[in-house]
């Protein structure tokens, strides 16, 4: 029986690696999700089989609380993925990686709490929670727990941030002073679990590192949080893998280390898109009150366009390329841009999509948006592919993106954005701006392309603007 769960377990392995291969592509992604979900459901039936489930004297019961907890989180799971909108998926997103932190926080606390209980009614009375466990058992259940418990509770803020339920830009005094002094107090308390015995250190360790989660993740911008939500994904899959070596789960181990080694990979291209380290992502605090300007701060006069105009100048334009951003999305205008890029191919005029690494709230979050409007693939370019033909492009329509155009961050050495590459839509001839005001937008940063001569602004809501641009193009 053994065999052949370990033999399910590297199918099921296979099945994970392969589905995320799929996912690397648009076009195969759907393919590769329902591989990975294929490995999931039969790692899921073999674990069923385990020893420490059928041999086990609580085995009803067991099978009982696991049936239950797959009822509820599948359950909530396929509800959330149906009704779901667009705009929120950033901070299911979140969620989701909170909730598979917390999951292997959890594991590691019923080992630990278990351990430390036998090593409490040891008969030498010096047993300590390595000696039950096993030195490199107890180790890496101490870093899961540190690590999906600081993912939980971080990606929960996260979710808060995103969901506009928390302030965005409250930076607390001496912020990082006290980040540093509770992460030392943490692994100290992280240590002492393996040198003792007692159920409250571990109690307290849990306190701290859920503290610990939730203060490194209030001062991170609203800029940078697509390299979070990667980087606790991460951290996610991480916590997993430890944690299924604790248990002995091959499964586990395997796809928590593919979930951690392309998690990181992720955050480590998205900050370099950014032209920033990781570190300085946490402690930069783009976004927040300590690196903003307050909006009227203004470099210049915004010029106005109507519809109608810009509709026109679209029509006749030889290229046009539109650069999406999270308002886009906030205004679920994604069909309607679509449709006015089939009016303009139709008048012969070059249509392409360009899409910066960190565009919207999550990773490839404009890319799904586009995708699900129906836009082809060999019409969407990445920054790399694109920056060059902005020089040949008659408009660059921009919608909802702020800080991913935003050309202060090559020339202004002020700026929060300073170094992190962009689009480079100041370069076209002309450059129109769909946006629903004057303001900064999420991150806070003023952009000095809202003011170029080249620029025009057509302010409202990105559906409107775009039903009215399609209108515009066609009577003509």
């Amino acid at each position: 029986m053994e065999t052949s769960i370990q033999a399910a377990y590297l199918v099921a392995a296979v099945l994970f690696i392969l589905g995320l291969k799929q996912m690397s592509s648009p076009i195969t992604a759907r393919r590769g999700i329902l591989w990975a979900g294929a490995g999931m459901i039969l790692a899921t039936l073999a674990t069923f089989m385990a020893p420490q489930i059928i041999d086990s004297d609580q085995m009803a019961t067991n099978v009982l609380l696991i049936m239950v907890a797959i009822a509820i989180g599948g359950g909530y799971a396929w509800y959330s993925g149906k009704q779901v909108a667009m705009t929120d998926m950033p901070q299911m997103i979140a969620m989701y990686n909170g909730m598979g932190g917390g999951a292997a926080a959890a594991i590691a606390a019923v080992e630990l709490l278990k351990a430390s209980n036998e090593a409490a009614h040891d008969p030498s009375g010096t047993a300590t929670v390595a000696d039950m466990l096993g030195a490199d058992v107890a180790v890496l259940g101490i870093l899961g727990a540190i690590i999906g418990t600081i993912s939980f509770s971080g990606s929960i803020i996260a979710w808060a941030k995103l969901d506009g339920r928390l302030n965005r830009s409250k930076l607390l005094p001496m912020q990082h002073i006290i980040n540093a002094l509770l992460a030392i107090v943490t692994v100290g308390f992280a240590a002492a679990i393996y040198f003792t015995n007692n159920i409250d250190t571990i109690i307290i360790f849990y306190v701290l590192a859920l503290v610990l989660g939730i203060f490194i993740t209030v001062p991170v911008g609203g800029a940078d949080m697509p390299v979070i939500i990667s980087l606790f994904n991460a951290l996610t899959g991480l916590a997993v893998g430890f944690e299924g070596y604790v248990l002995g789960n091959a499964a586990m181990i395997i796809a928590g280390i593919v979930v951690g080694s392309a998690g990181s990979l992720l955050t480590q291209l998205m900050a370099t898109a950014m032209n920033r380290s990781v570190a300085n992502v946490f402690f930069a605090g783009v976004g927040t009150d300590s690196g903003t300007t307050d909006g009227d701060a203004s470099e210049g006069i915004m010029k106005e366009i109507q519809a109608q105009d810009a509709g026109i100048l679209m029509a006749f334009a030889s290229q046009v390329v539109i650069i999406p951003g999270y308002g886009m999305a906030v205004a679920q205008a994604q069909h309607k841009i679509w449709e006015l890029t089939q009016i303009l191919t139709e008048k012969g005029v070059s249509v392409k999509f360009a899409i910066h690494p960190v565009a919207g709230r999550m990773p490839g979050h404009m890319n799904v948006l586009l995708a699900e409007a129906g836009v082809p693939y060999d019409m969407i370019y990445d920054m790399e592919d694109i920056n060059a033909d902005f020089k040949n492009t008659t408009v660059a329509l921009v919608i909802g993106a702020n800080d991913v155009v935003n050309p202060s961050a090559k020339n202004d050495s002020s700026s929060p954005l300073f170094g992190m590459p962009i689009l480079d839509a100041i370069d076209s001839e002309n450059v129109i701006v769909i946006k629903r005001g004057r303001g900064t937008g999420f991150s806070g940063v003023e952009n000095p392309l809202f003011f170029a001569d080249n620029t025009k602004m057509l302010f409202g809501d990105g559906q409107k603007a775009a039903s009215e641009l399609i209108q515009a193009a066609k009577e003509l």
